[in-house]
């Protein structure tokens, strides 16, 4: 399994000068990638416009990302981004019934927070699940906060921050018991992280296509549960969530019976070819043996800064980490400038150095790193 991920490694040429582990920010581009986007351009100088390839390049990416969530491709919402679904997610929900809370937690990523504090102005009451002692957030944390009048738990998968993985699974049994919808945001797990929207039981999930999924910028998916897509019309809107794109009707808004309701305008075509080229890596590299990667690479970080004296704030236990390794650091900024400077690269948050890992880094990438932080640890360890 590793050596055929390995196999791969080479279609990323950046991985020759670069010792890359920030896909949680921007993955490393994929030949593959890189040839679609120039494909586009190619038709662009051969055809000019070409409106039939550009729409079935948006609807191949709705069924590769239907393929990859274990959905149907009719509850996928091809998006500009992951703020775009949120938004259109919101603007069709109802908050002056007696279900008007929103809970989220303490590890939102700034989104998925700001847009349903958006919501207040149309009733909805906002709570936030604070993080346990230890600086994780179990989820029996939700439980005094999920009550009947909660119409949404909008929680995220991995957390930004410090790469804690949330046990959606017990999230999402709180929220049932209380007759509450879940949205999942797995922008940080998706493509590194086997997900089944189906058997994790969410109604709503968001993301993107520019971190774990080996796309581009400018493009998300929103997906919807089927049988909640005739209950929600979203007041955002435009052309392409029309039930008729080519109808042209100016009369009245006449939404798409599917979740592609929960677009708008005219698709990022661009972005619509690079983003189907990375899920077709995705795809065929297996969900299964890309997690069992990721998980085999961030234990060997954990380990090795462990033996260093150097700990990680990310969670050491399988089930509640992701793909990221972020370890606390004075003057982060300083370090991310080092570490750069020996084309080591990170990215970092609040006072953590993130080491973000995806199947085609090795373990000489993290044996690099480990060495690395070992080199700076005497002037930024955050301890004694």
């Amino acid at each position: 399994m590793a050596k055929n991920l390995q196999a791969l490694r080479g279609h990323f040429p950046l991985l020759e000068r670069k010792t890359y582990l920030n896909s949680g920010s921007y993955c490393a581009l994929a030949d593959s990638v890189r040839d679609a986007i120039n494909a586009y351009m190619d038709d662009r100088l051969l055809v000019g416009a070409n409106w039939d390839v550009w729409v079935m390049k948006n609807e191949a990416v709705r069924e590769r990302m239907a393929q990859l969530l274990h959905a149907a491709p009719d509850e996928i919402a091809v998006t500009a981004s992951a703020s775009a679904g949120l938004n259109a997610l919101a603007s069709a929900l109802d908050f002056t019934g007696a279900r008007r809370k929103v809970v989220v937690s303490d590890f939102e990523f700034p989104t998925n927070a700001q847009i349903w504090h958006a919501q207040e102005r149309r009733g909805a009451r906002v709570v936030h699940v604070p993080r346990a002692s230890d600086g994780y957030i179990p989820a029996e944390n939700f439980a005094p906060l999920i009550d009947d009048e909660t119409l949404l738990v909008a929680v995220t998968h991995v957390c930004f921050r410090n790469g804690a993985k949330l046990d959606i699974p017990g999230i999402v049994r709180l929220a049932r018991a209380k007759g509450a919808r879940v949205l999942l945001d797995c922008y940080q797990a998706v493509g590194s992280v086997a997900i089944d929207v189906k058997k994790l039981d969410v109604d709503f999930a968001v993301g993107g296509m520019l971190k774990y999924l080996l796309g581009t910028a400018g493009i998300g998916f929103l997906y919807v549960r089927g049988e909640l897509i005739p209950t929600l019309t979203p007041t955002n809107s435009g052309w392409f969530a029309q039930e008729q794109i080519t109808a042209m009707d100016i009369t009245a808004n006449r939404p798409s019976p599917t979740a592609r309701r929960f677009e708008a305008g005219t698709p990022a075509v661009v972005n619509c070819y690079a983003a189907e080229a990375g899920l077709k890596i995705i795809l065929d590299a297996g969900m299964d043996a890309i997690e069992t990667r990721v998980r085999q690479l961030t234990r060997r970080c954990l380990d090795g800064l462990a033996a260093i004296g150097w700990p990680a704030v990310t969670p050491p236990e399988d089930a509640r980490r992701g793909a990221m390794v972020a370890v606390p650091a004075r003057d982060t900024a300083q370090l991310f400038a080092r570490l750069m400077e020996q084309d080591i690269v990170t990215s970092f948050r609040d006072a953590n150095i993130r080491a973000t890992i995806h199947f085609y880094n090795s373990e000489a990438d993290i044996d690099t790193f480990v060495a690395a932080m070992q080199g700076h640890r005497a002037r930024y360890h955050p301890g004694p």
